[in-house]
């Protein structure tokens, strides 16, 4: 192996014809490392700042867990009241099972008490209006109720506990009873969404996929005023419990919010776009004018005007346009002018060497050239703005956002939130492609 070796001739004419590599400044050769150190710093600051650490080791995880468990899951929620010597069940109003069905997990017992089983025999309540037995692992652990409290029993498990009045026991995932001096709280959590096809009040309530498609397709009328198929449309539409019917023309109520107030932004801010660029329209006022109208539009945020309009037009669907039209004509209205202002000025000398007015020559020279930009742009903003038609929704703009926030201020319909999450993100998927394949095909690629 040969080795390299540099005399000290060729060393000074190294060092004077490249003075920056070999006498490198303080920030050059320390700057990455300083900025680094910066940015820890500053983070160090925020964590202190926002108290971050202490938000998250008090954060009430557990109810955040319930929350995440609502997603996937329902619970039935009986209060076994105390009246009268005897507990009486009422139920919440989503009513998962008709008035008078049989609950394998919920059954009355002969001295007017009630037996709840969670999961097994093991773990059971005996409900009667003087004590509550709570069987766990198959260990009995009886729960005194007096007037003022219920008494948790000495050597108790760690599952069960005194809150204050009342006994809280947990099932783990299968659900927990909050035993309190009027009550027993019940809430039994099972796998899946509750009566999501058809509710109680149904005549497929209870039946199978299969059966259904069977009556569908069956001569046998249910309801001698209409066939089966249409029956079952009109009572999965009609859900009282989903309202599928209700929460779909919101959907789509949020896909014409973003539609109608994209194609309204991209029309108004195409002309306007001519006025703002300066080798367009040669005014200098007229330029300025135009893209501080443009630097207000877009520099209030979509939010903002959503709630203005939501208070001047009351809430719906014209709030939520004007809010995407408002924010869009100047986004877009940016976008276009700078476009305009980096075309080649060939095609529209060429266009004006034949003798064409300026109509002409920016309709010919101009508009062909910028025109795939400014459709590419408008698809990017309409596929975004069907996002965000949701979010302007959740203030009373109407749409689908509105009624997520609904869901969400029960505290109890956690279920029906994950099914509306889920078709936003279908919709959003959907929209995605068909934006981007319509964008492909405008600026002349191929999708793969």
């Amino acid at each position: 192996m040969s080795s390299l070796t540099v005399n000290a001739a060729d060393r000074q004419r190294l060092l004077e014809s490249y003075p920056e590599v070999f006498h490198r400044s303080f920030l050059q050769r320390w700057g990455l490392l300083l900025a680094a150190a910066i940015v820890l710093v500053y983070l160090a600051l925020c964590f202190n700042f926002f108290k971050v650490i202490p938000t998250f080791v008090n954060g009430n995880w557990e109810r955040a867990s319930i929350y995440v468990q609502d997603w996937y899951s329902w619970r039935a929620q009986p209060r076994l009241r105390f009246q009268d010597g005897k507990v009486t069940a009422q139920w919440t109003s989503r009513g998962q099972y008709p008035q008078g069905a049989a609950i394998d997990w919920l059954r009355p017992t002969a001295d007017g008490g009630y037996t709840v089983t969670y999961g097994s025999e093991a773990d059971r309540l005996e409900v009667t209006p003087q004590h509550v037995d709570v069987y766990l692992g198959g260990k009995l652990y009886p729960v005194e109720i007096t007037p003022d409290r219920a008494i948790l029993p000495a050597g108790a498990p760690a599952a069960m506990k005194q809150d204050d009045s009342k006994v809280i026991v947990s099932f783990g995932f299968e659900g927990q009873a909050e035993i309190r001096t009027s009550q027993a709280y019940v809430q039994r959590r099972f796998l899946g969404w509750a009566n999501f096809f058809f509710d109680t009040q149904s005549p497929f309530w209870g039946r199978s996929l299969i059966d259904v498609a069977g009556l569908m397709f069956s001569s046998e009328r249910l309801d001698p005023q209409q066939s089966n198929a249409s029956l079952a449309l009109d009572n999965f539409l009609n859900n009282a419990s989903w309202q599928h019917g209700d929460i779909l023309s919101k959907l789509m109520q949020t896909l014409v919010m973003a539609f109608v107030g994209t194609l309204f932004a991209s029309l108004f801010a195409f002309p306007l776009a001519f006025i703002a660029a300066r080798n367009i329209t040669l005014n200098r006022a007229a330029n300025w004018g135009t893209k501080r109208l443009f630097d207000f539009l877009r520099s209030i945020d979509m939010l903002i005007w959503a709630l203005f309009f939501t208070r001047a037009f009351g809430p719906g669907p014209i709030p939520g346009i004007a809010a995407i039209f408002f924010t869009d004509t100047g986004a877009l209205g940016k976008v276009y002018a700078e476009a305009l202002e980096n075309v080649d000025d060939k095609q529209r000398e060429g266009v004006k060497s034949v003798g064409a007015p300026p109509v002409i020559v920016q309709r010919f020279g101009v508009v062909p050239q910028v025109l795939p930009i400014f459709i590419s742009q408008s698809l990017y903003f309409w596929e975004s703005n069907t996002r965000s038609a949701t979010v302007i929704g959740a203030v009373g703009a109407g749409g689908i956002g509105l009624k997520l926030l609904e869901s969400m201020k029960t505290n109890s319909d956690w279920d029906k939130v994950a099914y509306m999450v889920l078709l936003i993100l279908i919709v959003v998927f959907i929209f995605d492609n068909i934006s981007n394949a319509l964008r492909s095909r405008v600026m002349g690629k191929k999708t793969h």
